[in-house]
């Protein structure tokens, strides 16, 4: 695990530890179990769709909006131009994130049948809860931060809870343990996505060519997406060749004042190289 994941996953603990002594796993179980069901995650029959993201700070890029950011229109927006799902950052060191972003996020996507997905750093089944009973619909696990039994444990309650997972991975070796999760998985009633995340977790910095030469290594039979670095319809384009069925676009779509001109833009060129091939 790299030194920016193990500062992360220390400080993830504490927080978890910290929420526990406010309320019992029991009590929030009950919580995450009667909360009015999230909207499902729908893909389009094209082929191809975009998850937007609402972070405040990128640890690579720094501020990318203030604490004064309108969430709620924001978020409006990227589901007025078309995004599958929306991606809350709730972790509140390195990218200004916050559960209570994530709720309000939920609350204003939840009349478009959008869901929301809690991205954190998550190593305890109980932040899938804490997510759930917010409102989100999914949650992210990044595979190298956990073991087996852990990740078991993270999809077994999102199943319980009928949250859809997105599993986070870097490299080839993560890309394994993704298709053997899969294989063991298959026939469950839950809905799974894999992911390649573009970014060098020492140098926060994007690898150039990681998400094409990686893309055959995906599993088969569930949704792949694409992760960080992607920009301009062009991106999603070659992304769309390469056999990716979603891009997850955060840093871009934040740095834009009229964000959901600029998703539109990238379903346009994503959906428009699948129907040129």
């Amino acid at each position: 695990m790299s030194g920016f994941l193990q500062e992360l996953a220390r400080s993830t603990l504490e927080r978890v530890s910290k929420a526990r002594s406010l309320e019992p796993r029991d009590a929030l179980w009950q919580r995450a179990s009667e909360a009015p069901a999230a909207p499902p995650l729908k893909l389009s029959a094209s082929g191809f769709d975009v998850m937007a993201e609402l972070k405040l700070r990128s640890p690579a890029s720094g501020v990318l909006r203030t604490a004064s950011e309108d969430i709620c229109a924001r978020v409006a927006a990227y589901a007025d131009g078309g995004a599958a799902a929306v991606s809350v950052l709730t972790e509140p060191y390195r990218f200004d994130g916050s559960m209570a972003h994530l709720a309000r996020a939920s609350e204003t996507l939840a009349p478009r049948a959008v869901p929301t997905l809690r991205k954190d750093f998550i190593i305890d089944s109980y932040q899938v809860m804490e997510a759930r009973a917010v409102g989100a619909g999914g949650v992210l696990v990044i595979l190298r931060m956990l073991d087996h039994g852990r990740i078991v444990e993270l999809l077994d309650c999102a199943a319980m809870l009928h949250m859809f997972v997105l599993l986070e991975a870097f490299d080839e070796e993560d890309l394994g343990c993704a298709r053997q999760i899969v294989s063991e998985r298959a026939g469950r009633h839950e809905q799974i996505l894999v992911g390649v995340n573009a970014r060098n977790l020492d140098t926060l910095q994007v690898v150039p060519g990681r998400l094409e030469a990686l893309a055959a290594k995906l599993p088969a039979g569930v949704p792949h997406v694409a992760e960080s670095g992607v920009s301009s319809a062009e991106d999603a384009a070659q992304l769309a060749r390469a056999g990716y069925q979603m891009i997850l676009v955060g840093s871009a779509l934040m740095a834009d004042d009229e964000p959901q001109a600029l998703l539109r833009e990238m379903l346009e060129g994503g959906r428009a190289a699948l129907t040129a091939r």
